[in-house]
């Protein structure tokens, strides 16, 4: 017996896909120690979550995601691309198609352009109120944190976004554990630093919970800087995202999309 997989990534933000949409392949108590297992980087496949592709009965697909610490995500930007991707790509969806996850229903259109893959999801819509931060006289939730002023939103799951001068000389290693298992979030956070270059365009690095690292991109995290860059009148409705693995777009209208890539980078089978 053997266990097939895919790895993709958005951004540099990787994956193992294990498709269950006929039939479950890792047993519901064993998908934490899984992940952790195989998103090892030295004695795994390597990875920044395990994404399980199932059947829906709300939307066309479901997705759950599952991090190296064991936990599992309600959603991510970057895993939703790369699962729209494995599903175009083996015919279960069409251009547009309706994702299940523990943050809702998530739409996605998407397609190939020159060859190049792309994916627009429209994310859930960001939130600021965060019981365990309190509301400053300008109605913006926020906390000094570590000599850093720590904005909260949600983007479907939690982030901590900090903006700073240069983001070059922010030690991630040290601010970015400090900041996500900070007491004000209860349930910890991403924690998101974040330079203004010019105008509409922003740099981010991230350090993920979950993950508990650093990663190339966030694609919830370029969400919900780019909802408190612009909700402090730093940005307008359209925001470019600069993160290590490349541009992500964030639009503001009627809904609140994400835009970026998605890239198939290896198969496999996982001998038993």
């Amino acid at each position: 017996m053997e266990i097939a997989f895919t790895k993709l990534h958005g951004n540099g933000n990787d994956f193992i896909l294990i498709d269950e949409r006929d039939r479950e392949v890792i047993p519901e108590d064993m998908k934490g120690a899984f992940a952790a297992l195989y998103c090892d980087r030295r004695f795994g496949i390597g990875a920044d979550g395990v994404i399980f592709l199932q059947a829906s009965d709300t939307a066309d697909i479901k997705m759950r995601l599952f991090q190296p610490d064991e936990s599992e995500a309600a959603m991510c930007g970057n895993g939703i691309r790369c699962l729209a991707k494995y599903a175009y790509d083996a015919g279960y969806v069409k251009e547009s198609c309706s994702v299940e996850t523990g943050a809702g229903v998530i739409p996605v259109t998407m397609g190939y352009a020159d060859d190049e893959f792309s994916a627009t999801i429209t994310m859930p819509t960001p939130e600021f109120d965060r019981s365990a931060i309190p509301a400053t006289g300008n109605g913006e939730y926020k906390e000094e944190i570590l000599g850093f002023t720590v904005y909260a939103a949600n983007a479907g799951v939690p982030h901590a976004v900090t903006f700073v001068e240069d983001i070059d000389t922010v030690d991630i290693g040290a601010a970015g554990p400090a900041i996500r298992n900070h007491i004000t979030f209860v349930e910890g956070a991403n924690a998101n630093f974040v330079e203004q270059e010019d105008g509409d365009i922003l740099t981010i690095r991230t350090f993920e919970r979950g993950v508990e690292d650093e990663t190339t991109s966030c694609g919830t995290g370029a969400t919900a800087s780019a909802a408190v860059a612009r909700r402090l009148g730093k940005v307008g409705d359209e925001v470019r995202v600069e993160t290590e693995g490349g541009p992500l777009t964030i639009r503001f209208g009627d809904s609140v999309t994400l835009e970026g890539p998605a890239y198939t980078v290896f198969t496999g089978v996982i001998p038993l």
